[in-house]
């Protein structure tokens, strides 16, 4: 249940920054005049273009086993570098950085982040997200891919996004790239339910709860939903529940509403998930009711998406994965069992000061849950 924001797309892990590396006697290509030092990668053929590159050179820094070193060479050097035959290119030796890694301000507001800094990361657990399939290939996600099935398609490939996005918030990796989730070293589970549209049959949705009560895994990560209910769903949400499933389920986007809880979220064995704002006010697309039990961030959230990309979406899907990600820290580290950890994170919410059909409990608190 994601709402499209502005899509923010970080596939490259490094990129150029343009300006060359300073050193003693060594002057920035673009400013240097032309008896200045300058630092350059030049690419060669045979012993000839090697040759004339080092004659021109003042100092080496690299010589690769590929055929092209790194030189100092006088500014005015270059073009008569470039012009010999047997010199394949010469380039100004620019630099790069790695982008660094953000903490979504949801995972961070809940405190998850505290309580990866106490060891709190989710080893040991399993989560299954239970919608679009994962992309596996995802350098955020790569390493804490379990397993995955498909009742939509041959593959349980991510091709639509939104289950790659939810599986970033609960558990993208702490690789100093991209984003952290809430549990960074929690195993994450593809059950490929909806299709590249975002749609799936109940029957669909239900045998995918049932594989994962039968695989034992310890969640299942549910932002989907509809306005009515399904006798088959509500039996796989009672099946999954008696063998021990953690069943975090989105509220719904129906808001501004009253009494308004979508399915599966309403079924009592399911967390129903309500969405905040980083303003700790409820989205103002939040589903309400009597069912909502606990609150979690759902408005502009950065994540990963697929095609190895990042993005930011809104909804109580992002809410559900935050709640998800708690959950199997509590039950894959801790040992506390589905209904364990349920009245954990009731009695460890923190109180918005909103309204119980809004809040549930309050809002999620890893931290103090853990």
């Amino acid at each position: 249940m994601p709402r499209n924001e502005k899509a923010v797309s970080r596939r490259n892990v490094l990129r150029a920054t343009g300006g060359a590396t300073a050193g003693l006697a060594v002057t920035g290509f673009a400013n240097a005049k032309p008896t200045d030092k300058v630092r350059v990668n030049v690419g060669y053929r045979g012993k000839a273009g090697k040759r004339a590159a080092m004659d021109a050179s003042s100092k080496v820094h690299h010589d690769f086993s590929f055929d092209a070193v790194t030189l100092e060479v006088p500014k005015k050097a270059v073009k008569a570098l470039q012009r010999r035959s047997e010199v394949r290119y010469v380039e100004e030796d620019g630099t790069m950085h790695a982008l660094s890694q953000t903490l979504p301000w949801g995972v961070d507001r809940v405190d998850a982040d505290e309580a990866h800094s106490a060891g709190y990361t989710g080893a040991g657990a399993d989560i299954a997200i239970i919608d679009t399939g994962i992309d596996s290939s995802h350098p955020d996600l790569d390493n804490n891919i379990g397993s995955g099935t498909s009742y939509t398609s041959s593959s349980w490939e991510d091709n639509n996004g939104h289950g790659t996005h939810c599986a970033g918030i609960a558990a993208a990796e702490d690789n100093s790239q991209g984003v952290v989730g809430v549990a960074p070293e929690a195993t994450l589970h593809a059950v490929k339910v909806l299709n590249s549209n975002g749609r799936g049959s109940y029957s669909d949705i239900a045998a995918g709860i049932e594989y994962v009560a039968n695989q034992g895994w310890d969640v299942g990560s549910l932002s989907l939903g509809g306005s009515s209910g399904s006798s088959a769903l509500q039996d796989a949400v009672s099946y999954a529940y008696n063998n021990g499933v953690f069943l975090a389920t989105a509220a719904g986007n129906s808001g501004p509403c009253t009494d308004c809880v979508g399915y599966p979220a309403k079924y009592s064995e399911c967390v129903a998930i309500s969405s905040t704002n980083s303003s700790d006010g409820l989205s103002y697309f939040s589903s309400t009711g009597s069912e909502v039990e606990i609150a979690a961030p759902g408005s502009s959230i950065y994540s990963t998406y697929y095609g190895d990309s990042y993005e930011t979406l809104s909804g109580t899907s992002m809410a559900t994965p935050h709640v998800a990600g708690a959950a199997g820290i509590l039950m894959g580290q801790l040992g506390y069992s589905n209904t364990g950890a349920r009245s954990r994170l009731q009695n460890t919410a923190e109180d918005l000061g909103l309204s119980s059909n809004e809040q549930g409990y309050g809002l999620l608190d890893v931290y103090s849950a853990v």
